[in-house]
């Protein structure tokens, strides 16, 4: 502390970092992409512990396959990477609920990141499950994990709960012992760091190419007099949101920032996203991999912002694990400062278009609710949330009759803010358009008492970072006609992902598929590879929005309607060569009158 350094085995030490997300790469990929940063010069991955992709119910936890997070630090081990752990128990990283698990919202008036006992029973006890697994890998116990941050960014939060921190730290020390460094990262801001720092855990602060170095190290200065001087994320690229357009930052500029800092002496993680403080600081990528499934969250910024399936983000290691322009330009200013691995880089991986494949429609999605929702509906007087009903991701149907004759049209409609996230209107099982989150909030229509009236609400990702208040999914207010209050709901929460990963609909009798394109509807397809299962992108040419599986794996959300992803990856490994591969995607708005998905060997964005 009193040298303005690290010390490693009593010598000067400072690490250059990336950071991988274990949870956005499949585990069959893992070894390729961390070999090829340990190649590019880094002596170090940081790494985040997404608590919610552990505890997927209270008390019910998954460390096995893609979730094997200590197979995942001993590969690092065994590469000869250096490990900063970030395990929370909030990480943002645009991830769900800023990795806090969904069922907190269970009890709807919990108070998050807080000293509230009912979060901290919660904190506690999964923190007892994680840390135990993290000792021995400890730097001090012969381990590789160098240091471990405590919550994140914790000072751009409203609460600046100084209790909060400290009962962490606590945590921490009982757990984890007394010798690892336990650090803090915030902004450069001198409010943010007010609230986020505390005695005993070490400040260090992030920024971007676009900081003026010296003045960013000053702000770390202030709360930290003495001590190697850190960037716990260097913003080495940006952030997509639907809707938006696909981010691009140049190499030359990443790469002049880099030198400036390791001039300086700076220890550094490299990550990627906006460094402007408009925009969230946010958690981004050496390596940015995928937000499969339902994985991906969202920033509020004056409005609900979801983010893309893609955490690619102009990343030095693409999506697919690629070595870019911004990965050899990065290398090169490291060599400057210390001597690269021998041997060369690893090559990019390898890629195939595996053309078109024609789809049919299965059925609407209102024809199947007998399997997606086996258990039968919850009835109510009123509509309840997705928490209510105990569902974390994905979709549920609301479901009630027009309680009188509607002959000229009607404004069907709902309070502010209680459409999460958006709304696919049917009436008598026809499709009359989408009430959307901060967009449109009503429709007309017009029917007889008696019709059917059925909204399928689909949760597009929890808010990680920039809300002050809970999250909470499904219609959070009643639907009225006419101002009038609708009532006698019957609620499906659909188990989507459990019926496709058992095989249907590809193992079920065929449906005698009724009704048009529109609406939220099933189609399914097969293809064969030839010989090979080599990573491709999936394009989906008139296809408007909804989700795709091969095989039973969820690869994510497209929306080629508002972009800017226009394809989605599919990783080699959810392949199968020698026996056909299905297809299964769930259009939510409407498919093109030809159904067919073409699978490229790039990525598409319709900006560039």
């Amino acid at each position: 502390y009193e040298q303005n350094c690290f010390r490693k085995d009593g010598a000067p030490f400072r690490y250059i970092s990336g950071s991988i997300h274990y949870s956005r790469v499949p585990r069959p990929a893992w070894r390729d992409r961390l070999l090829k940063m340990y190649m590019s010069g880094l002596s170090t991955v940081q790494v985040y512990v997404p608590w919610n992709y552990h505890e997927t119910l209270p008390g019910v936890y998954d460390f096995t396959g893609n979730r094997d997070v200590e197979a995942f630090l001993d590969l690092t081990a065994e590469l000869g990477l250096l490990v900063i752990l970030r395990p929370g128990p909030y990480i943002c990283a645009e991830w769900e609920m800023g990795g806090l698990p969904a069922w907190l919202l269970w009890k709807p008036d919990i108070n998050l990141r807080t000293s509230d006992p009912a979060y901290l029973a919660a904190v506690d006890s999964w923190l007892h499950i994680l840390l135990p697994k993290i000792k021995p890998r400890l730097y001090q116990q012969g381990g590789n994990i160098i240091s471990v941050q405590v919550e994140n960014e914790y000072g751009s939060y409203y609460a600046c709960d100084n209790g909060y921190l400290r009962h962490l730290l606590g945590s921490f020390r009982a757990l984890l012992g007394s010798e690892v460094l336990l650090f803090t990262t915030d902004s450069t801001q001198a409010e943010e760091l007010r609230c986020g720092t505390l005695q005993g855990l070490y400040a260090t602060v992030d920024f971007g190419p676009g900081s003026n170095v010296t003045e960013a190290f000053g702000a770390q200065r202030r709360v930290e007099p003495k001590g190697p001087l850190v960037n716990s994320e260097y913003y080495t690229g940006w952030l997509d949101y639907w809707g938006e357009a696909h981010a691009s930052t140049s190499a030359a500029w990443v790469a002049r920032g880099l030198e400036d800092m390791l001039q300086l002496g700076a220890s550094i993680n490299m990550q990627v996203v906006s460094w402007q403080r408009a925009q969230p600081p946010g958690e981004y990528m050496f390596h940015g991999g995928t937000n499969f499934a339902y994985w991906s969250g969202a920033d509020y910024k004056d409005q609900y912002k979801p983010v893309t399936t893609s955490y690619d983000y102009d990343a030095p290691l693409s999506e697919a694990g690629d070595p870019t322009e911004k990965l050899f330009a990065i290398r090169t200013v490291i060599s400057k400062f210390q001597p690269l691995p021998s041997g060369p880089m690893p090559p990019a991986t390898p890629k195939y278009s595996y053309g078109q494949v024609a789809l049919q429609k299965y059925a609407d999605l209102l024809e199947v609710l007998d399997v997606l929702c086996p258990s039968g509906p919850i009835q109510s007087q009123f509509p309840l949330t997705f928490e209510a009903l105990k569902q974390v991701h994905g979709f549920v149907v609301y479901h009630t009759q027009l309680p009188w004759d509607v002959p000229d049209p009607a404004m069907l409609g709902a309070p502010p803010h209680s459409i999460c996230d958006r709304g696919y209107v049917m009436l008598q099982k026809e499709y009359q358009g989408t009430l959307e989150r901060d967009g449109q909030t009503t429709l007309h229509v017009t029917g007889r008492a008696g019709d059917t009236l059925d909204i399928l609400l689909e949760n597009m990702g929890r808010i990680s970072f920039g809300a002050n208040t809970s999250d909470f999914k499904g219609l959070l207010g009643n639907l009225s006609l006419n101002s009038r209050p609708l009532s006698n709901w019957l609620i499906y929460p659909l188990a989507i992902d459990t019926a496709v990963q058992q095989g249907w609909p590809h193992t079920a009798l065929p449906k005698s598929s009724s009704g048009g394109r529109v609406g939220p509807a099933f189609y399914t397809g097969t293809f064969e590879t030839p010989g090979i299962a080599w990573d491709t992108f999936v394009k989906f040419p008139g296809w408007r929005k909804g989700l795709l599986w091969i095989n039973g794996f969820n690869l994510g959300r497209y929306w080629t309607c508002r972009g800017p992803q226009q394809t989605l990856f599919v990783p080699g490994s959810v392949l199968h060569v020698g026996h056909p591969n299905n297809i299964t995607v769930l259009e939510l708005e409407g498919a093109p009158p030809t159904p067919l998905l073409h699978f490229l060997d790039r990525p598409l964005y319709n900006r560039t």
